[in-house]
């Protein structure tokens, strides 16, 4: 059967059935034109014949007319039609009683018939409807014109407050005013347009229960008859407050997880769970933290299986209503893990509770109290077996109270925020002893010596500059009074980039302890870096390549030549202010970074005059976030020239330098080292050319001792006495035959130099009872604060340090 002639059948009238009425013995006395229509007989054919005739099995007929004689018959016979093809036709018999007779004596029949494909339709019609009206899955209502209810299946009667007969009645009898006045909004769409409406979402409320209501989705199509006459509405509603609560839910746990544990901060990932939680999933929350976890280490339970928690976050409530600490008890290491707890309907709301009231001390037990709640949850803060805290939840007003599935989203948020709590735990440990490890290898912030005043400035990249990272600077002594200076930039940040400063560092003060020229110590420094990434094990090697392209300058002061030589690894060039207030850049020819390329470094010496101060500083001074490096150095000398370091303390110029910078976090470490050059009169050096002869010995110790006696030393004559000859001893003995020189020089300390033209470093050794010699640099070294050797462009200098005397001390004999 095609679509059209199904339709065509399902039109149905009263009028379009077949009739007919037989007399008592059966034969036709009337036929209408719908039974000519069915099959096809005229009345003229059919009228005064036995009905019997038009059965395909006439056999057949003794059952509808025996049918007859009580309340009638009904059943499926097979007609002929005209064309003497068969029509399965569906017929009711009924018996026709005369006015005046009994119901017993039936003089005539009335027959009525319509296919039975079409019978068919209407019965599963029926069915069909009868069927959505009595399942309680799908809510169905018929509306009249006026938005009436006709008819509603049982399934509306599940929401709270809902009569049981709705019939009749209009939606703003169950309904409060706004959502019954949208849904009548919808229904008065449908009828005006005759567009149905699919998956509408609307949330309706009922009077008795006006809080959440159920969200709704609802499909609607007007009623019309056959002849297009309005005659309401049909619409099906699906409850799906289930799947709207599920999709919120998890839409929750994906925001929580984007959004917890984005910084390694423990009070911050607290405030940042609190307000992920409000307002979608809770009125008030508190998030409290063990006190221990706060500072990077672990919690602590004490004897009773009690762990001290502090407030450390809240959202919605007013904090005083809350106490500050308490004590949450914790079950033993080892044991079943502690759940969520539930508290829904919580009695009289309004009620004090023993968290009410002024922040708590620590003996109060924290509890999930909160005044005007009707339900709450709280769960544990954990990770790794650790209890790190407690949040708990509080809903108020008209919001749903809590259930089982919400307690499981808690419990799965609570645990990822355990977990992003622990790492910042673990990472302020850690964070703190890199910043520790960083600190102890950085020098003073000032510092003063016979050759320089210093000052420094040093901001890692980060919040506030509270950071690890890879910039460095140093202040080495070195032999007779010279200084060495150092900034350094390592590739990177954190605490890989603050180990291999160390390792540099390291490195660096080691090779000055040679009292190598600059260029020839950054020539080690870069075969160091170039070894190591070469030598390194997979493992380490990733540590290695992190000194690959770390920049270095060295610069070494001599405050008796007031001269400062100068070497870069790919480094800025310092700045020098001098005493007349100009300020300009040393124009240094910078090599390449460590362990880039094997390309030697070239040294550079400049005068200096006492007073004037170098600046050394690292690229994130000078490199602004938008603009070039060359405006950053113009702005530099800029801020030397204004802040007048020569004349001004050197702190009030690192203070002009910290307070200048942006006050959003560092993009790169910022370092500044201020160095004001000193220098040592001529007065407090003597020096003197002697002769490489034994007789030199004692000339040697007559001129120490007169030259003590000068600058008021006496005190040390005897030691230096010592030194003075067994130096000399050695230069005459050792020394390749040439003259050999005797400085001494007063400044911060004693220094004693003999230089002489052999290469040869000496050695001390440790001599044996019967030895004649051997035992004069032990001696020396015994007596001195420290000695050393260095190389020179002619041969060698020997040199020792004693602490200057008291003025008035006695000799030491």
């Amino acid at each position: 059967m095609s679509r059209a002639e199904r339709a065509s059948l399902q039109q149905f009238s009263v009028s379009g059935l077949a009739a007919a009425v037989l007399a008592e013995d059966g034969t036709v006395e009337s036929w209408a034109d719908t039974a000519r229509d069915l099959l096809g007989w005229t009345a003229g054919q059919t009228c005064g014949r036995p009905a019997r005739e038009l059965l395909a099995d006439p056999d057949a007929w003794p059952g509808p007319v025996e049918g007859c004689a009580g309340p009638g018959w009904e059943g499926e016979l097979t007609l002929r039609h005209v064309d003497g093809s068969e029509v399965p036709v569906g017929l009711r018999v009924l018996a026709l009683h005369d006015r005046g007779h009994g119901r017993g004596h039936a003089r005539s029949r009335l027959v009525l018939g319509a296919r039975a494909e079409l019978l068919d339709l209407w019965r599963q019609s029926h069915s069909l409807v009868e069927g959505l009206f009595t399942q309680q899955r799908i809510g169905l209502a018929v509306f009249d014109p006026e938005m009436r209810i006709v008819r509603s299946n049982l399934s509306l009667l599940s929401y709270s407050g809902v009569p049981a007969d709705l019939d009749g009645l209009r939606l703003k009898a169950v309904a409060q005013p706004e959502d019954a006045e949208q849904l009548e909004g919808w229904l008065h769409l449908i009828m005006t347009t005759g567009e149905p409406v699919l998956g509408a979402t609307l949330r309706v409320r009922t009077l008795a229960d006006p809080r959440q209501g159920a969200l709704l989705s609802m499909s609607g199509f007007r009623l019309q008859s056959p002849r297009g006459q309005l005659m309401g509405t049909a619409a099906a509603f699906t409850d799906i407050t289930e799947q709207e609560q599920a999709g919120k839910r998890l839409k929750l746990l994906h925001r929580a997880t984007a959004i917890l544990g984005a910084e390694l901060s423990a009070p911050r990932t607290c405030e940042d769970l609190a307000r992920v939680l409000v307002p979608d999933f809770a009125d008030r929350v508190l998030v409290g933290l063990a006190e221990g976890v706060l500072r990077g280490d672990e919690p602590v339970v004490n004897r009773d299986g009690e762990l001290l928690v502090t407030r450390s976050a809240v959202v919605g409530a007013d904090p005083g209503l809350l106490p500050t600490t308490g004590r949450v008890t914790v079950p033993p290491r080892g044991g079943p893990e502690p759940g969520g707890v539930l508290l829904a309907d919580l009695p009289d709301p309004d009620a004090a509770g023993p968290g009410d009231g002024a922040p708590g001390a620590a003996e109060r037990h924290w509890t999930p109290h909160m005044p005007g709640a009707h339900s709450a949850l709280s769960a544990p803060l954990r990770a790794r077996g650790a209890f790190l805290g407690t949040v708990t939840l509080w809903r108020t007003g008209v919001s749903a109270p809590y259930g089982r599935e919400d307690l499981a989203l808690l419990e799965e948020i609570a645990a990822r925020a355990g977990l992003a709590v622990d790492n910042a735990r673990r990472f302020h440990r850690e964070h703190r002893a890199a910043v520790s490890l960083q600190r102890s290898l950085l020098p003073p912030a000032t510092a003063s010596s016979a050759g320089v005043e210093t000052a420094s400035l040093y901001l890692p990249a980060g919040a506030g500059g509270g950071g690890v990272s890879g910039d460095w600077f140093d202040v080495i002594p070195l032999s007779s009074a010279r200084v060495g200076l150092v900034v350094g930039d390592v590739v990177g940040h954190g605490l890989q980039a603050t180990v291999t400063m160390g390792r540099l560092r390291t490195a660096v003060r080691t090779l000055a302890d040679l009292d190598l020229d600059p260029e020839e110590l950054l020539s080690h420094l870069d075969d160091l870096v170039t070894q190591l990434d070469v030598a390194t094990s997979d493992e380490g090697r990733h540590q290695a390549r992190e000194s690959l392209g770390a920049t270095c300058l060295y610069a070494v002061y001599d405050p008796v030549t007031r001269r400062c030589s100068f070497s870069s690894a790919g480094h800025p060039p310092p700045a020098l202010v001098t005493p007349d207030g100009d300020v300009r850049y040393v124009e240094i020819h910078p090599g390449p970074p460590l362990g880039v390329s094997s390309l030697p470094f070239e040294p550079v010496e400049v005068a200096v005059p006492p007073g004037s101060v170098l600046a050394l500083y690292t690229d994130g001074l000078v490199e602004p976030r938008r603009g070039d490096i060359d405006d950053g150095m113009a702005e530099l000398r800029r801020a030397l020239r204004a802040t007048d370091p020569v004349r001004r303390p050197l702190a009030a110029t690192v203070e002009h330098f910290r307070t200048s910078l942006p006050d959003e976090p560092l993009s790169d470490d910022v370092t500044l080292l201020l160095a004001r050059t000193r220098a040592i009169d001529a007065g407090d050096t003597a020096a003197w050319t002697l002769d490489p002869d034994p007789a030199s010995v004692p000339e040697a110790r007559e001129l120490a001792l007169g030259q003590l006696d000068a600058w008021g030393l006496d005190a040390m004559a005897f030691t230096t006495e010592l030194v003075t000859s067994e130096l000399i001893t050695n230069a005459v003995r050792y020394g390749g035959g040439g003259p050999v020189e005797l400085r001494l020089t007063r400044a911060d300390t004693l220094i004693c130099e003999v230089s002489d033209l052999s290469s040869t470093q000496p050695r001390m050794r440790r001599a044996r009872a019967t030895d004649e010699g051997g035992r004069g640099l032990y001696l020396v070294a015994q007596l001195t604060e420290r000695w050393g050797s260095r190389y020179t462009r002619r041969g060698k200098t020997i040199w020792t340090e004693q602490v200057l005397a008291p003025p008035g001390a006695e000799a030491w004999l």
